[in-house]
């Protein structure tokens, strides 16, 4: 471990950071450049004291736990990251599972498209990050546990309100089917993570339909390039499907959009008005 390398590394990723750019104000009596180091604590979940003897070059070596939230709170690319680990003298591990941290240009993204709803998904389905407009045209993803926002589990072994699998999407049948393959190639990848082993054992037990697709060991799947969501407010909306791959974390960025001029895309805007709220329902 490289004390003194690490110190000033925090200190000089530390003072490059805005204010602004982690949703905090930046008061009238502020004289460092950057965020304080009680800021940069508080944003990788560490106490101020540690934080603080790290960058005085005094600290402990930190764990992978804390390495990884320094990295997140100081918005590390992945070469600093590297960086990071090898100064803490804990180079980074091969990942033994999928990836479900999405780089922060990625969640900007999201949140830059406010005409398409859109999303990121992990290498098992499991969403991992949303806009608010594919909050309201799906669900509110921010109420749901971790183990329920995983798509395929949805797809396989519901909840199916109101008789609709999967939100009413016109190909939930077809989503099912290649879910499976997906997450077959999933299992090749990641053979020795627990929650991979434990979603396909959950799945096997749990639907005939699963099982029946996992024993044809089939891999390939076609995209979807549009389908139709049957929204219990405003009805049904048509949209178009497009994936973009994040290779380096085996993530997928998912981007719904209508076409310009439908009716569908008058749907979506109503949407991006009433958010996840419910209009079905009597206060």
């Amino acid at each position: 471990m490289d004390r003194r390398e690490l110190a000033a590394f925090l200190r000089s990723r530390r003072e490059r950071i805005t204010p602004a750019e982690v949703g905090l104000p930046a008061g009238p009596r502020r004289r460092t450049p950057g965020l304080r180091r009680e800021e940069a604590a508080q944003l990788a979940f560490i106490s101020t004291e540690y934080y603080t003897r790290l960058e005085q070059a005094r600290g402990p070596r930190p764990s992978r736990e804390v390495l990884a939230g320094l990295a997140r709170a100081l918005r590390l690319s992945d070469a600093e990251r590297a960086h990071l680990h090898h100064l803490a003298g804990a180079p980074p591990a091969p990942p033994s599972g999928p990836s479900r941290e999405v780089r922060q240009s990625i969640l900007d993204l999201l949140h830059r498209l406010p005409q398409a709803a859109a999303i990121v998904t992990s290498a098992t389905l499991e969403v991992l990050a949303w806009n608010d407009l594919a909050a309201a045209l799906m669900e509110d993803f921010s109420a749901l546990s971790r183990r329920d926002r995983n798509l395929v589990r949805r797809a396989f072994l519901g909840p199916h309100p109101h008789g609709r699998r999967l939100y009413g999407v016109s190909d939930a049948d077809a989503f099912a089917r290649t879910s499976a393959q997906r997450l077959r190639a999933t299992a090749a990848r990641y053979p020795d993570d627990p929650e991979v082993a434990e979603l396909i054992a959950e799945l096997l037990s749990g639907s005939e339909e699963f099982a029946r697709l996992w024993a044809s060991h089939d891999v390939c799947a076609e995209p979807t390039l549009c389908k139709t969501f049957q929204h219990p407010t405003v009805g049904p909306i048509s949209v178009n499907c497009d994936s973009l791959d994040i290779t380096d974390r085996d993530q997928r960025v998912v981007i719904y959009t209508a076409t310009p001029g439908s009716s569908s895309e008058e749907a979506l805007r109503l949407l991006s008005v009433i958010g996840t709220q419910r209009m079905d329902v009597g206060n």
